[in-house]
């Protein structure tokens, strides 16, 4: 298989471009933000969102909240954000997933990220982790393609939803492995790991943060990273 990085990166983006009379040019901030996270609670996104909006708030004192608007792989936030009032007061805290990928796979995006999205900075970088139930009879990837190669059709994987970085990664691996896995799209990493982990789906593409205290208690195997080098967080 070629060595293809398929790694999260997360970035922090003022939603919508400042306008000719923004509140940025008075004392900023002067009242509270609000932070979108277009993806539910729990997941590598949210957390962290969450991670910098209590740093925020100590630096600024003023109040940073989080507001999770999952949907549409991450798009649905997205769109809010960028409809927002461009006075700085409404932050986006996003990845590739729908700042890349979803408005290059609909024909008519709600919203162009270069258009409609000031970029602040990137937070960080993590990858994704192919965990799997268990149950499943693969300690390795090596094992995991026989296994789908034995029984095509018959394992499926989770994804964050369609369209989003874990979909593309999944789909990707089936390619360059030449194995058939079902997709099941999911609205967001958590609920996916949720069923993952009762044993009702096979494996999932998902970013480290959001199955690291699964993978450490037992819960789901992890069988490797999608970055082009080893995770130092996952050796």
């Amino acid at each position: 298989m070629r060595t293809t990085d398929m790694s999260i990166r997360v970035f922090l983006l003022f939603a919508a471009v400042f306008g000719p009379s923004s509140a940025v040019a008075q004392s900023y901030p002067a009242k509270p933000i609000r932070v979108i996270a277009p993806f539910p609670p729990g997941g590598g996104t949210d957390l962290m969102a969450r991670t910098m909006a209590q740093k925020l708030t100590e630096a600024w004192g003023q109040q940073v909240v989080v507001d999770n608007r999952p949907g549409a792989g991450g798009m649905l936030g997205t769109d809010i954000a960028a409809k927002a009032a461009p006075d700085g007061y409404t932050l986006l805290i996003n990845s590739s997933s729908s700042l890349v990928i979803g408005p290059n796979l609909v024909r008519k995006p709600l919203y162009d990220p270069l258009r409609d999205l000031a970029p602040v900075i990137l937070i960080g970088s993590a990858p994704n982790v192919l965990v799997v139930h268990p149950s499943v009879p693969a300690r390795s990837v090596k094992e995991l393609i026989a296994l789908a190669k034995r029984k095509p059709g018959e394992i499926n994987y989770a994804s964050n939803g369609s369209g989003t970085l874990s979909h593309l990664t999944g789909e990707l691996f089936k390619l360059q492995a030449q194995i058939n896995m079902v997709h099941v799209a999911y609205k967001g990493g958590p609920p996916a790991v949720i069923d993952l982990v009762a044993g009702h789906i096979s494996a999932l593409f998902a970013a480290f943060p959001t199955v690291s205290g699964q993978v450490r208690a037992g819960k789901l195997r992890a069988l490797a990273v999608s970055s082009s080098i080893r995770a130092s967080a996952a050796p």
